[in-house]
């Protein structure tokens, strides 16, 4: 073989490599390593000689999982329902899984912000409450059956219930109404009431600090203002561990 075919020979394994290893390259970058899971949806071991507590709701209490964890560190394993727990028919379909088949000494839950937004006539999300054709998600007298269908399966698991009243709505957010919190937590609390269940009242712990812990024109809080929801959850919670009486 002369020199210039052994030369092309030479050229054309060194490209073939090349590209072989373009393409692992490739392969790599598209299939990264998975992240361990963080903050409020990491996995939680528990310690056996700990109550279990189980947090239900929507991306308020996502924001307040982690504060509550914390201020409850060797007093309990606090858990929370692995998604955004959305609207009450969410929970219908959902809560069974949530709950699982371990038991609960403390289930601390809430509805609301989802079942009160507003939504287009083909299902687009934070439509103008104000168009001809938008509509709540969950109008009040659905959100109280609903209500009353999830507050009977969370009756079975047996643990303390607390329900978590509904943050306001602030002015200037979009897809949602002021006031619809109160209308919505009036009928919660007719409900509570009757089943003797215990009420954090976040919404009123809220109401009148809310330019300081909650965003503008947004119905989220600030890492501040998280912080504070979740020390007044875990409040609550360790009131109801203490009270040693299961509702």
């Amino acid at each position: 073989m002369n020199r210039t075919i052994r030369g092309t020979c030479c050229f054309l394994v060194m490209i073939a490599l090349l590209g072989i290893q373009g393409e692992l390259s490739g392969q790599q970058k598209a299939q990264p390593k998975a992240k361990p899971v963080r903050g409020a949806f990491a996995k939680v071991n528990d310690k056996p000689d700990l109550p279990r507590v189980l947090l239900i709701g929507d991306s308020i209490s996502i924001g307040y999982t982690v504060p509550v964890r914390t201020l409850l560190k060797d007093k309990a394993n606090v858990h929370r329902a692995p998604t955004n727990c959305g609207p009450t028919t969410k929970g219908l379909k959902e809560l069974s899984k949530w709950i699982g088949d371990k038991p609960w000494d403390v289930v601390h839950f809430n509805w609301g912000l989802h079942d009160l937004k507003y939504m287009g006539p083909q299902g687009q999300n934070l439509a103008n409450p104000k168009a001809a054709d938008s509509h709540q998600q969950v109008p009040p007298a659905e959100y109280e059956k609903n209500l009353r269908q999830l507050v009977a399966q969370l009756k079975k698991t047996k643990a303390m219930l607390i329900w978590c009243s509904t943050t306001p709505v602030p002015t200037g957010v979009k897809g949602r109404v002021v006031g619809d919190s109160e209308k919505y937590n009036a009928i919660a609390a007719r409900i509570m009431k009757a089943e003797g269940i215990m009420t954090d009242d976040l919404y009123g712990f809220c109401k009148p600090q809310l330019e300081k812990i909650q965003r503008p024109a947004n119905v989220h809080f600030t890492p501040e203002g998280s912080k504070a929801l979740g020390k007044q959850v875990a409040n609550h919670i360790e009131k109801a561990l203490h009270s040693g009486s299961k509702k």
